[in-house]
């Protein structure tokens, strides 16, 4: 608990003292327990921006491990980012094509098509554990939408705050949504 209050200190720090942290008028520095995400526009701001979280982290005694520091480029741009690691104080960061954060694996394409796809899935194998409850005649259909929505739908979209959508990921989304409620709720 003390780690956490400490970190939140140090992202604070850096957040009020560093505009760099920002994009497009928003601070894009993420922070989830241990895990810390830091959405910037070019390796430079990068460099700046983990500069500025390790300074701060060091001056309240906690220290950055280099060998669970990656950073990943999202780029349209096939050579954007071609530096193969980052080098701060003394300690080289790792480029990686993907990484998994919240659940949700995140690629350097930006590709979350295997993502919905297994989070269907799982929506699927959900159902199926509630099948005989969503079959039974004693419950209302109102009750029924209320258990997909609180127990199925919230197992599909678990994470989809890291998720872009494309048109057709969200088409199918749409489509399970439509199976379930219709094939299998009779709505």
């Amino acid at each position: 608990m003390l780690f956490n209050f400490a970190l939140d200190y140090a992202i604070r720090r850096v957040q009020v003292n560093k505009d760099g942290l920002k994009l497009n008028g928003t601070h894009q520095l993420l922070a989830y327990a241990d895990d810390v995400n830091i959405l910037v526009g070019s390796i430079h701001t990068l460099k700046e921006n983990a500069e500025a979280l390790v300074a701060a982290t060091r001056e309240i005694g906690l220290e950055v491990s280099a060998d669970k520091t990656k950073y990943m480029v999202m780029s349209r741009d096939q050579n954007a980012g071609r530096i193969q690691s980052v080098r701060i104080d003394n300690s080289n960061f790792e480029r990686v094509e993907e990484f998994k954060y919240l659940g949700t694996i995140l690629t350097n394409q930006n590709s979350i098509a295997e993502e919905i796809k297994s989070r269907r899935r799982s929506g699927n194998a959900c159902y199926h554990s509630v099948q005989n409850l969503l079959s039974s005649r004693l419950l209302s259909k109102n009750l029924k939408i209320k258990i997909y929505r609180i127990i199925i739908l919230l197992v599909v979209l678990y994470g989809c705050e890291t998720w872009s959508l494309t048109l057709r990921e969200e088409r199918k989304l749409r489509v399970f949504e439509k199976m379930v409620l219709r094939e299998y709720l009779d709505l």
